[in-house]
Parts: structure tokens; C-alpha cells; sequence
């Protein structure tokens, strides 16, 4: 399969998978000035179908709606973890740049098998999560860059819930391999954190499951009892290459919600984030010789889901490397699968891929004009 031919103008874009998450990208990517969505496929055409009615995209049905598209150049994942693989390698083998939702893979090997497939084939290859694009991370990733805080030492990350099978209306797969607060949740941190301190060298950690059963809560699979196969609590510790580390929990066992919270000590001052699952936010900073946390930012995103795949396009438009590359997302899948190992033997792991943090977007850049 030869590259893609050079084109101008709005690029096209196709998705496969009308699940929940399909409704923010496409409430996004319908209002992008520099893409256009040409159409949408899921395994059950008739959820494309109606997913296409509510956002007036021209074409719907099977996978093979977008893969035959001659006017989509970037496909959209939004498949279940289990097929992001499958799927990926059927849109690259159709000459087709990919965006994945996250996880990448599930594994190291899925992951290495994706970049080498869309290196040999000439496209190219992102994944979620763009969180880190927003506004909130973006600002927060210039304060550590500048020195705010003097040198980065080490963070904290907490995300704990009684779970998502309270208000998801499909929630099984979330519980299963390749989800769990773990792949599920995870990426956003860990992708973050590389962002502010670099790859990531060695894990350890502990994971336990509280409920081998769980009942759905709403929609109309209420009630229905479904089966937990991976674990539901997972506590990791991180060291990154230039020698910083970091705490973190994700968890679906928690009676208290806590989430978003993530803490980066420096040498002169702490800096809490922006939630790394969202694209914006407050930021503020506790100082040596503070008596009490100052808000040095108030941010406000212009764009949510989708923001990568815009900036991919625009980048396949330029002719540049595009940002939230998908050596970056196998990184992160490096790292998880490591911590998972690590839970089940109790040793260190190291983590032998590496990735360096992207590039700050220009302070002027704004997904709402058009520039190709």
C-alpha cells in the first residue's frame, strides 16, 4: 500500500464505532473548520445510522463505509479495547491515517505491530488521549517548563470511584481486559505524566478486585449482572529517566469519588493540575513560603474530544510530525502492561520503550479557524 497522495483543503475524517464516546468527537469534529466527516460505521450499522442522523454525516453502515471511503483520509477508532488492534491495522492496510481511542493496544506486541504497520505503509499514527492538548495541561506543562516550580521532583495522582457501571448504559468491557481503572483511566495520567517529567524507566505495584460481579444501574441493561475480570484497585509507583517519580491510585472501589487530582512537587513549590481527563481548568501553586494555595490560572478549552485528530490534520496539511504520536500512547501501554506484571509477581519492572514529551502548541493556536 503505497502512502496517501498529498491533498488540500478540510481533511476527511470517517469513524468506526457509534458508541457513547462517538457523540463528543462528533460534536467536535463537525465544528472544526479544517476537517470534514464524510462517514460513520459500526458493527451494528443501524447505531451508525442513527449516530449519522444526529450529526448530519452523509455516509453510515459497516466498517467498510469508512475503509472505502475515497474521500476519508483519517479513520477514527472508537471501537471497544478489545478490537482497537484489529481495527487500526484493517484502516492502515486501507491506506488510511488512524486515530485510536486508548488504549492503542492491550498488549506490547499489538502496540509495536501498529507503529511498524503504519511506518511500512507510509501513514500516520495517534491515539487519546489528547487531554494534554487542552488549554488547562498545555498551561500547566509551560509553568513546569519555565521553572514555576522550580525542578520537578515527583507527583501524585488519585483517581478513585465506586465505578462506571452506576451510569453507563454498556458497562461490561469496562471491567475486562484491556479496561479497568487501570487501561481505562490510567492513560490519561500516565500520559500526562510523561508530558511533564519524560518516559518512564520502572514500575512497581499492587492491584486487588473487591467484587467478582457487578450489576448494571441504568439504561435498559438495568439490573443485569455481568462478570469482573480485572483487577478494580491498583496502587503504582512510577520512576521516570530523569530520575522524578510518582504515586498514583485508579480505582473503581471507592465510595468517594475523587477525581483529576494530580500534585508535581519541585524544589521551590507544589503545582496542582487541571483534570487530566478534560481540557481545562484551574491551576494552582502552593509556594515554599506560601501559607496557602494560590491560583495562578483560570482556564477555559475551546475544544474537547477530537482536538488531536485536529491537530494530526492539520499536521498531515503541513507536512510535520503530528503531536500525540502513537509511539507515545505505546509508551503508555509499556508502562501499564508493567504495572500490571508488576502487580502479579511483586517485583520492579522496567519499562523498555521510550518517547520524548511533545512539543507546547503555539500560543495562538485555535481549533475553531480555518488554516488549510
Amino acid at each position: 500500500m503505497s502512502a496517501p497522495e498529498q491533498r488540500s483543503g478540510p481533511v476527511g475524517i470517517g469513524i468506526v464505532g457509534a458508541g457513547v464516546i462517538s457523540g463528543t468527537y462528533l460534536e467536535n469534529l463537525t465544528s472544526f473548520p479544517d476537517v470534514q466527516v464524510h462517514a460513520i460505521g459500526d458493527l451494528f450499522p443501524e447505531a451508525a445510522k442513527a449516530r449519522a442522523g444526529e450529526h448530519a454525516v452523509p455516509v453510515h453502515g459497516g466498517i467498510e463505509a469508512v475503509l472505502e471511503h475515497p474521500e476519508v483520509e483519517i479513520v477514527i477508532n472508537l471501537t471497544i479495547p478489545a478490537a482497537h488492534v484489529e481495527v487500526s491495522l484493517a484502516a492502515i492496510g486501507a491506506g488510511k491515517h488512524v486515530w485510536s481511542e486508548k488504549p492503542v493496544a492491550l498488549d506490547r506486541d499489538g502496540g509495536r505491530q501498529l507503529i511498524e504497520a503504519a511506518d511500512a505503509a507510509g501513514v500516520r499514527l495517534g491515539c487519546a488521549p489528547d487531554t494534554f492538548l487542552g488549554v488547562g495541561l498545555q498551561t500547566a506543562l509551560a509553568v513546569l517548563r519555565r521553572g514555576d516550580i522550580g525542578t520537578p521532583l515527583s507527583a501524585l495522582t488519585l483517581m478513585q470511584s465506586p465505578g462506571p457501571e452506576s451510569w453507563h448504559p454498556n458497562p461490561a468491557f469496562l471491567f475486562q481486559h484491556g479496561a479497568g481503572p487501570l487501561f481505562d483511566i490510567g492513560p490519561y495520567y500516565l500520559t500526562t505524566l510523561v508530558q511533564a517529567f519524560g518516559p518512564i524507566t520502572q514500575v512497581a505495584a499492587v492491584a486487588g478486585t473487591s467484587r467478582a460481579q457487578r450489576t448494571i444501574g441504568s439504561g435498559p441493561k438495568a439490573g443485569e449482572v455481568f462478570e469482573v475480570t480485572v483487577p478494580t484497585h491498583v496502587s503504582a509507583l512510577t520512576r521516570f529517566a530523569g530520575g522524578a517519580s510518582a504515586s498514583s491510585i485508579f480505582s473503581f472501589d471507592s465510595p468517594l469519588p475523587r477525581h483529576g487530582f494530580v500534585e508535581i512537587t519541585g524544589t521551590e513549590a507544589t503545582l496542582a493540575l487541571p483534570d487530566p481527563n478534560n481540557f481545562d481548568g484551574d491551576l494552582r501553586i502552593r509556594r515554599r513560603d506560601g501559607e496557602d494555595w494560590e491560583t495562578v490560572a483560570s482556564t477555559k478549552a475551546l475544544s474537547t474530544r477530537g482536538t488531536g485528530v485536529l491537530e494530526m490534520a492539520r499536521a498531515v496539511r503541513e507536512g510535520r510530525p503530528h503531536r500525540v504520536q502513537g509511539a507515545l500512547a505505546h509508551h503508555v501501554v509499556d508502562a501499564m502492561v508493567s504495572i500490571a506484571e508488576s502487580a502479579q509477581t511483586g517485583a520492579f519492572v522496567p519499562v523498555t520503550s521510550t518517547v520524548a514529551p511533545a512539543e507546547l502548541l503555539p500560543a495562538d493556536w485555535d481549533p475553531t479557524t480555518r488554516t488549510v
